[in-house]
């Protein structure tokens, strides 16, 4: 007989296995009991999506507007005031400094030293006051000897050597010490463009309570259909398709833009290490114009694949009013059924 009775039970439909698990409910409760699910459902799932997806939007905004371009920044001072001494020091041995507009080339290095740290300043919270001292210091040096000092070779000497140690001395001068700024704002980046623990926690949260909602909502209809002879209720059909929606378009656009934000990290370590390579004045100096270039480009690619957040922006202010709309609708589809069957009869 329980053998008989299991194998009926196996055989029964997924509808009527519902309806049996239901049937102790009384229809009104039952309605009500949905209609507080889907909106505890609804609220959590709406508040954790949006969250998420805001977090999201702001690492991407971040990195585009700050730490990318302080990492690019600091790169390309660090390369433009080696090369200053490099461009200064070569006019000096070639014997050109007294040729008229020879010392262009040194001059607009240390221009694009001094703006590169000038432009970053409001882009990154590491304290540049130190490095912009020292900045200053090495250009007025470099300029007392190529022209206060320049037929005095002994003083334009001294002054060259003084460049010099302001520019490559071991952790206090300038390129040391825009290293350790590059490798702080690289950490800055990381931690920027990674999603962290409660986000992902937040992630998984919204996609649970999205799953129950659906669920509870399917759920619904089955008892308006079983048990108020009623047709597919279309607050609760809309809901289901948004449900739908907002379970699978902002993950993927999610996932789109972590893999945008990883892509341009690799680019930023491979701009902080292709400037890093160059550790002193001596390097072959079309190694160090080629790091240039190459920092340039990287830079180019960077900004180019952060500042295509149009889509972006879209889906986020779709699932703020997705949100909103799966917990009203709801509300709305089995408020206006109940208050129509039940509460105004009391």
């Amino acid at each position: 007989m329980t053998t008989a009775r299991a194998v009926s039970w196996r055989r029964r439909s997924p509808a009527s296995l519902w309806r049996g698990l239901l049937s102790p409910w009384r229809t009104r409760r039952l309605l009500e009991a949905h209609l507080l699910i889907l909106i505890v459902c609804a609220a959590v799932a709406a508040t954790a999506l949006f969250f998420s997806y805001r977090q999201t939007q702001r690492g991407a905004v971040a990195l585009a507007s700050r730490e990318a371009p302080a990492v690019q920044g600091l790169a390309g001072t660090r390369l433009a005031a080696l090369r200053s001494y490099q461009e200064a020091n070569a006019l000096v041995v070639e014997r050109l400094a007294d040729v008229a507009g020879s010392g262009e080339t040194y001059r607009s290095q240390l221009s694009a030293a001094s703006q590169g740290l000038s432009r970053i300043a409001d882009r990154t919270d590491q304290d540049l006051g130190t490095v912009n001292g020292l900045l200053a210091t090495y250009g007025n040096s470099l300029n007392l000897g190529m022209s206060v000092y320049r037929d005095q070779p002994l003083m334009r000497d001294q002054k060259f050597r003084e460049a010099k140690s302001l520019l490559v001395r071991d952790k206090v001068g300038l390129a040391p010490r825009l290293d350790g700024l590059q490798t702080t704002q690289i950490r800055h980046a990381e931690a920027t463009a990674t999603m962290g623990d409660w986000q992902r926690a937040g992630w998984w949260l919204a996609e649970l309570a999205l799953g129950a909602l659906a669920l509870t909502l399917l759920s619904a209809l089955f008892v308006l259909r079983d048990r108020c002879g009623r047709d597919w209720n279309p607050y609760l059909l809309a809901t289901l398709a948004l449900t739908v929606a907002l379970a699978v378009v902002p993950v993927l656009t999610t996932s789109t833009t972590e893999a945008d934000l990883g892509a341009a990290l690799k680019d930023l370590h491979r701009i902080t290490d292709v400037s890093g390579r160059i550790t002193d004045v001596s390097a072959p100096h079309k190694e160090l114009i080629d790091a240039q270039t190459s920092v340039t480009q990287r830079s180019e690619q960077v900004r180019q694949r952060l500042t295509d957040d149009t889509w972006t922006d879209r889906v986020y202010r779709g699932t703020f009013v997705g949100g909103l709309l799966i917990v009203v609708l709801p509300a709305l589809g089995l408020g206006l059924r109940l208050d129509g069957d039940y509460w105004r009869r009391r």
